[in-house]
């Protein structure tokens, strides 16, 4: 039997244990709730409080740069920056009851035999940094190690050697396509060329290792978190990089052999609008930077604008046809020298008397006066949209830093620009541009946005691929036809038909000459911007091809560019296996009438 002295001990006891039980409870769940529930967000606020918390960048890598085919133009390794720790070599080879088991003097003979230093100099330099710095943990010892060298640094099992891995770009051809494909700066940013233009796709995520340390310095179990680096994607771009090697290495011979101060090559598929090749001199190895001229550092093919002269009278006589102003058997009498009636001056290249000139005769024989005449038989404001429809002041891919070209508008022009617009003056366009241009006359008049790049795959393997180029036909089929009959006769009856030749195949070109700015509003004297562009076959043309010399000076006419072209077509048709020509080419069209 309970008695109510005994009653009262036991129901406080009771209590007492209730209590505690509560108590204990309270902080199972709040060590459950810490621990387990909410854990991660106690282990991320803790990161960023006090000195426990550590967190480590974990790098991706930067994505790779492939031709049409697959091959590598720019891509990313992993490099080692090896580095010594003096004050603890000194420390070991002080250490009498536990010496190392390889001397520093015997470890000083392995290192510099895998990095190709000087013993004595390694040997010397750390006994240098010493006497300065008794407790100094850093020296130098070579940086950009490659993985083979980093194995065998590690194989010595040195605890004084450190070597921190880094990535940097590599550029495997050099300057096969350097100045198209630009370079990095030492962050890894892209700052020209296609490593800019594509950084969306290219650049990495960096991703990222937190922890916590304990007092004794090691990792506090479960506070490792880890959210994985993801790598650039991969950008292939239309370029051939074997043809491109070809046309870099001969339009680098023709430039310098015509002593010109720059040379460029575009070549362009007819049917797609894809760049196959952009060369140019002087040209940029990205693998080394300060080899070239910072004024070489970018393209001058997109960047450099100029005078198209005789190549555009193509688009003058597709604007003729097109609008119906004159035709095949259309004739102007056109000399040498004419002044107009509103006071312009215009002159041809060569002394002739009044002749009645075809349109044909005037591309042909490249007569200022006789395109003058054609040209103004259509109002100035349609010539303007004739040209803006051929490409003139638009960019072609928005390259970076591409110059649009400059096109003066219809209600600007003057008594002199109102003729001059016939023949390549007074507007400004590049190289690529002009390329355009004849794509859509060498395409039947369909004219199709030109493009650099085929796709980027992403690291999980998706491919994604560019908005379609625009198509438009912007003359008809049979104005372009027409129009490249006549520039086919321009290769054949021409001055330079000889020279431009390629045996087996029918070619069409036509030549320009523009005059070079001189900076004060004038242009220089005796001093060209010379080109020729064309497209073959012309019983199915399958590629243009534009060739361009800055100021050449052993031939200061547009001669100068005929070897280089025929190089260069030559070359392209057989990289690309193109047939020979079949269909016969039509009768000689007639130069006078």
């Amino acid at each position: 039997m309970t008695t109510r002295s005994t009653r009262g001990p036991r129901r406080r006891t009771v209590v007492a244990l209730a209590v505690i039980l509560a108590v204990l409870s309270a902080f199972v769940v709040r060590l459950v709730d810490i621990q387990v529930v909410s854990a991660n967000d106690h282990v991320e606020d803790s990161l960023h409080v006090g000195q426990l918390g550590s967190t480590v960048t974990l790098p991706g890598n930067r994505g790779s740069i492939v031709d049409a085919n697959g091959t590598v133009l720019a891509s990313s390794v992993t490099v080692y920056d090896a580095q010594l720790d003096p004050m603890l070599i000194a420390k070991l080879e002080d250490d009498e009851e536990n010496p190392p088991k390889t001397s520093w003097s015997d470890a000083a003979d392995k290192i510099a035999a895998i990095t190709g230093q000087d013993a004595d100099d390694l040997r010397a330099g750390v006994a240098a940094t010493l006497e300065s710095d008794p407790a100094s943990r850093y020296l130098p010892l070579k940086k950009g190690l490659s993985t083979e060298k980093f194995l065998e640094l590690r194989d010595l099992d040195l605890v004084y050697l450190d070597m921190l891995p880094r990535e940097t770009r590599v550029y495997p051809n050099g300057a096969v396509a350097g100045n198209v494909i630009g370079y990095v700066d030492s962050a890894g940013v892209g700052q020209s060329g296609v490593e800019q233009l594509e950084k969306q796709c290219l650049s990495p995520v960096n991703g990222e290792r937190t922890y916590l340390r304990g007092k004794d310095g090691n990792i506090i179990p479960g506070s490792d978190r880890t959210v994985a680096a993801e790598n650039g994607g991969s950008v292939q771009l239309t370029i051939n990089s074997d043809l491109q090697w070809y046309l870099t290495q001969m339009i680098s011979e023709e430039s310098q052999r015509m002593g010109a101060q720059s040379g460029t090559v575009t070549v362009v598929e007819v049917d797609t609008g894809k760049i196959r090749a952009a060369a140019e001199w002087p040209s940029l190895d990205p693998n080394d930077l300060n080899a070239s001229s910072p004024n070489d550092w970018g393209t001058r093919l997109f960047t450099h604008t100029f005078e198209p002269g005789s190549t555009f009278k193509a688009i003058t006589a597709s604007t003729v046809l097109d609008t119906g102003a004159a035709d095949l058997n259309t004739t102007v009498s056109a000399a040498s020298r004419e002044t107009f009636p509103n006071g312009a001056v215009i002159n041809d290249a060569f002394v002739h008397g009044a002749e009645n000139y075809t349109l044909a005769g005037g591309l042909i024989d490249s007569s200022n006066v006789t395109l003058s005449k054609f040209g103004t038989m259509v109002d100035p404001q349609v010539r303007f949209d004739y040209l803006q429809k051929f490409g003139v002041g638009e960019r072609t891919i928005d390259f970076p830093r591409e110059e649009p070209g400059d096109l003066p508008p219809a209600s600007g022009w003057d008594a002199q620009s109102l003729y001059t617009t016939t023949f390549g003056q007074h507007f400004t366009i590049t190289a690529p541009q002009l390329a355009g241009a004849y794509q859509a006359i060498a395409n039947g008049g369909e004219k199709i946005d030109l493009s650099l790049i085929e796709s980027c795959t992403k690291e999980d393997g998706e491919v994604v691929k560019p908005d379609a180029p625009e198509h438009e036909q912007i003359v008809s089929e049979s104005t372009a036809d027409t129009v490249a009959r006549m520039l086919e006769n321009v290769a054949v009856q021409g001055g330079l038909s000889k020279m431009v030749d390629v045996p087996g195949y029918r070619v069409a070109i036509k030549t320009g000459t523009g005059e070079v700015p001189d900076g004060s509003g004038g242009y220089k004297q005796g001093v060209y911007f010379t080109s020729m562009v064309g497209f073959a076959p012309v019983d199915d043309p399958q590629y243009v091809v534009v060739v361009t010399l800055d100021q050449p000076t052993k031939v200061v006419s547009s001669t100068a560019t005929a070897s280089a072209f025929q190089q260069a077509m030559t070359q392209v048709l057989k990289t690309y296996r193109v047939s020979p020509s079949t269909v016969p080419m039509d009768e000689l069209l007639p130069k006078f009438k």
